[in-house]
Formats: C-alpha cells, sequence, structure tokens
C-alpha cells in the first residue's frame, strides 16, 4: 500500500502544478511555458497509466487474500465441526465398557478369580476376536423402525458390553482347569457344552455370558440391539440344544 500512496501524492503534486499553470494561462504564456505545460501533461499521464496498474494489483491482492480468508474460514468451522461431533466410539484400542475390568459379578469376584501363574507363555490361544464398532454410515443404514430410539452412542456401547463379555468367556476358557476356582471351572464346563460342531473355530456368546459379565440388561431392547447388530454383519445366531449362541462375524 506504501507505493500506491506514493503514487497518489505524486498526482495530486503534479495536479496542483497544472492547476497553477492553468490560473497563469489566463495571460499569454511564452512557448517555454506551454512547452513545460505539454510536459507536465504526459508526465501525468503517464503516472497515471502507473496508478491504475497498482490499483488493478491491489484489487488482484486483495481477491485473492478474500479467497484465502474464505478458504481458512472453512477450514476452521470444519475443525469446529470435527471437535463438537468426535463420535463417542471410534476404532481404538479396547477400553472395557463402563471402564471398569471385564471381571465377574462382585458378589462372585473371590468365588471365581483366576489364579495367574507367574509366567505365562504367549500363544495363539490367547487371541480373543471381537465385533468392530459400528461406523455412522452403518448406523444412518439401519431403518428407523430398527433403530427406534436407541441411539448411535447406545449400540456402539452394546458392542462394547458383548466384547467385555467375549473376552472375559474365552479367558476363562483358554486356561487351565488347575488354574481356576470352583465357579471358573463350572462356567468353563458349561462353555464346552454348548459348543458343537458347528462352533468350532468360532467366538459366540449366550445371553447368559451377557449377564454374567456385563451390566447390560437382557431384555427385549437388548434384542432390538442384537438384530441391528445382524443387520450390520457382525453377529448371526445359532440355534440347537435350546440355546441361542450369538456368533461373531
Amino acid at each position: 500500500m506504501s507505493e500506491l500512496e506514493d503514487v497518489s501524492l505524486h498526482i495530486h503534486d503534479r495536479i496542483s502544478t497544472l492547476q497553477r499553470l492553468l490560473v497563469l494561462s489566463a495571460a499569454e504564456l511564452p512557448q517555454s511555458k506551454m512547452k513545460k505545460l505539454g510536459q507536465e501533461l504526459f508526465a501525468l499521464e503517464t503516472l497515471l497509466e502507473r496508478f491504475e496498474k497498482c490499483v488493478e494489483q491491489q484489487m488482484e491482492q486483495l481477491k485473492h487474500l478474500k479467497e484465502v480468508e474464505l478458504l481458512f474460514q472453512k477450514d476452521v468451522e470444519d475443525v469446529r465441526h470435527m471437535k463438537d461431533n468426535v463420535p463417542a466410539h471410534i476404532p481404538r484400542k479396547k477400553v472395557p465398557a463402563h471402564g471398569i475390568e471385564p471381571v465377574l459379578k462382585k458378589k462372585e469376584a473371590e468365588d471365581v478369580q483366576v489364579l495367574q501363574p507367574q509366567t505365562v507363555r504367549k500363544t495363539t490361544r490367547s487371541y480373543v476376536r471381537e465385533l468392530e464398532v459400528i461406523t455412522r454410515p452403518e448406523f444412518d443404514g439401519i431403518p428407523q423402525y430398527m433403530k427406534g430410539r436407541v441411539s448411535y452412542d447406545q449400540l456402539n456401547a452394546a458392542v462394547e458390553s458383548i466384547n467385555t463379555a467375549v473376552t472375559a468367556k474365552y479367558k476363562i476358557l483358554h486356561q487351565s482347569l488347575k488354574t481356576l476356582n470352583n465357579h471358573a471351572r463350572k462356567l468353563q464346563q458349561r462353555f464346552k457344552e454348548q459348543e458343537t460342531k458347528d462352533t468350532k473355530g468360532q467366538y459366540f456368546v449366550v445371553e447368559d455370558d451377557i449377564r454374567e459379565f456385563t451390566q447390560m440388561k437382557v431384555d427385549k431392547r437388548f434384542q432390538g440391539i442384537l438384530n441391528m447388530l445382524r443387520h450390520c454383519q457382525r453377529l448371526r445366531e445359532l440355534r440347537g440344544g435350546g440355546v441361542t449362541r450369538y456368533m461373531l462375524l
């Protein structure tokens, strides 16, 4: 802007000079004065051209700055939107549901406590499959009659609870019988009795596992959540022997 202001001041000075010459032109001017007036007019025309170019450059720069400002404002709005709408459940390291470790009910904690050996070898048997969280597009694709009043966060909270039950179940199932207390041995026996040839190599839970290892109620609302998880291809049902098994996909 300093260059533009300098040009403007210079033009004003030249105009003032021309105005004085025009005032004097009422009288007869010598040839030298007329020549000087012509030179001044030519110089003024040149300055005006420079001034117009400067104005055009400044306007173009201002236009560019406004475009940058709009882009910056859009970025700020996008960041604010992401900050205000961070999903409560996104793929991340496993965190126990409700902020507690996947343990049994408090009244049975002492009876069900698993005795851990001081040194445990890590094997492939320690791997436990889990349900993946439901993404927002998947949730939006669930029919409204199926969702009812269940929110996106509530659905993924149920996913975490099911994962908690799966982890606790297979933690007991994968351990040696000698390391378990009475209640844990009974649970392990039940887990094995519920397995069939169709469940070999698969991970599943039953309603009793949900009751045993989580605080989630097994009711009509829970059945609706299972329907949504089946719709999203996270679970499938396998019935037999009077037991409904929820197989992880």
